[in-house]
């Protein structure tokens, strides 16, 4: 029993013994692994600290080397502030020499000008002196002798001058006197002038004559210097009046008017942009009905140009006369004589027709039609026989040919006719337009219209090169130049304008 006791202690002694050696080898083994996953760590660790480091250093190096372009920099702001300070201290030390030299010279100018009116006082004190001893009088007796010599002078000038204003006054109450009598005698010619240079323009209602003329009258301003004419408000209800010699200016305006009108929107800005949309509308007019009139008389083709001005032809006016109507009528007539003396139908038609071209230049370029006639025809290359019939019909050529010899009888016939011309209407449009061009030819002028029968000339001129002082010598010098070279009733009002305005847009 002892025996089997004693055997089962050692065995489990035995059993300890090797459970204690395979527990320390695998703790052993444990151990060695942990340590290397340790070192492992730690090398993981240490490169990790290492590339930390470098890092650091590459950063610390950035740092330092853009410390040091700052400092660099700050280095040549300085240096160059410095510079400029010394510049500037230079400059101001050179402008306070200059002040003080001034300075000296200013004191030393005023010291010469002391002596200079001490000496100035001693020599009329010594003048006096000899005066009174020359003439035998104190400087109280000579100032009362030469105050009696001057009122007797002021009675003589003031008898001159009311000799002058009294001859003036004769001569103003004459001057008026012949324009009662002037104004009495053209009544007569009223209703005749009034068909001839005013268009009427029916409104809607009374309410469109307050929106015509605007706030201030801006609206009626800004219609009268754009359209050139001059819009009367009568009180007649829903009646105005737009009065000029210009047809072609007057249509424009009329026509301008009618669609403000219509639109209802009347201000600055719209008259413009409907001004310029009918100025468009009416060259695109004048050039179809030109075609038409060519085509219809079977002169077709013609160049564009010359259709264009036959269209302007119509707003156009010879001593009254029509001038499109005069020269269909001269055409007609000389087709039919030249047809009579067997002369070419189409050419003395042709001719005919424009025989007076010119006229349609006169207005915008001046100078004489015929010149101007044969210089375009000639330009469009128009048949010798047209330009000969151009010059022979005012006697500048003897007609060539039959065509020519047609023209020159048609335009005749149709001129002199009873009732086709007035050479009232004719001076009156020349008056006038030699007022616009006297006011033209002004520098800085830049647009000119007479206005109100020709008793008013309105003067548009360049605010860039006439300023506020010119605008009276030049208002004067216009009135000085109607006044000799223009015959007329009454008075002509000369009323120049100066406007600035500048345009900019927001984008």
């Amino acid at each position: 029993m002892s025996e089997t006791i004693l055997l089962s202690l050692f065995l489990m002694m035995l059993g300890i013994a090797i459970t204690y050696v395979i527990m320390g080898r695998i703790h052993k083994k444990q151990f060695i692994y942990l340590e290397s996953e340790a070192n492992a760590k730690a090398k993981a660790i240490e490169y990790e600290a290492e590339h930390l480091l470098d890092e650091a250093k590459v950063k610390i190096q950035k740092d330092e080397m853009l410390l040091e372009k700052k400092f660099q920099d700050k280095e040549l702001a300085l240096v160059k502030q410095k510079t400029e300070l010394s510049l500037e201290l230079k400059s101001l030390e050179k402008k306070e020499k200059n002040i003080l030299k001034s300075k000296a010279n200013i004191l030393k100018q005023e010291r010469v000008l002391d002596a200079l009116e001490k000496e100035k006082k001693e020599a009329i004190a010594q003048s006096i002196s000899t005066l009174e001893k020359s003439a035998g009088m104190t400087k109280e007796e000579a100032k009362r002798y030469l105050l009696a010599e001057l009122k007797n002078e002021s009675q003589l000038e003031f008898a001159l001058v009311s000799r002058k204003y009294e001859k003036e006054a004769q001569e103003e109450a004459q001057k008026k006197a012949n324009y009662i009598l002037s104004q009495a005698v053209t009544r007569y010619a009223g209703e005749f002038a009034g068909e001839r240079l005013m268009n009427s323009i029916t409104l809607p209602s009374d309410e469109h004559k307050g929106r015509i003329i605007g706030k201030e009258g801006r609206n009626i301003k800004s219609l009268e210097k754009l359209l050139g004419v001059d819009i009367i408000i009568e009180e007649t209800p829903g009646v105005i009046l737009v009065s000029n010699f210009n047809l072609y200016r007057r249509a424009i305006a009329t026509k301008t008017i009618e669609l403000l009108v219509e639109d209802g929107r009347i201000h600055p800005g719209r008259i413009e942009e409907v001004h310029a949309k009918v100025k468009d509308e009416f060259e695109q007019k004048i050039l179809e009905e030109g075609e038409a009139i060519v085509v219809e008389l079977g002169l077709y083709p013609m160049d564009t140009e010359l259709m264009r001005l036959i269209g302007r032809l119509r707003y156009r006016a010879s001593y009254g006369q029509n001038a499109l109507a005069h020269t269909l009528e001269v055409a007609k007539l000389a087709a039919i004589m030249a047809v009579e003396m067997g002369g070419d139908e189409k050419l003395a038609l042709r001719a005919g027709l424009l025989h007076d071209i010119g006229k349609a230049l006169t207005q915008d370029h001046g100078g004489n039609h015929v010149d101007l006639g044969v210089d375009v025809c000639k330009r469009h290359n128009e048949h010798p026989t047209v330009i000969n019939a151009i010059y022979a019909h005012h006697g500048h050529e003897e007609p060539d040919g039959v065509e020519s010899a047609a023209v020159c009888a048609a335009d005749v016939l149709s001129a002199s006719r009873p009732g086709a011309r007035s050479e009232v209407l004719e001076s009156f449009i020349k008056r006038v337009k030699e007022i616009e061009e006297i006011a033209l030819s002004k520098a800085g002028v830049v647009d000119a219209y007479a206005i109100n029968a020709g008793r008013e000339v309105r003067v548009f001129v360049d605010a860039g090169k006439i300023d506020d002082a010119s605008v009276y010598l030049l208002s004067k010098e216009i009135a000085k130049e109607i006044e000799n070279k223009v015959q007329y009733p009454g008075d002509i009002k000369i009323n120049v304008i100066r406007e600035k305005r500048e345009i900019q847009y927001a984008r």
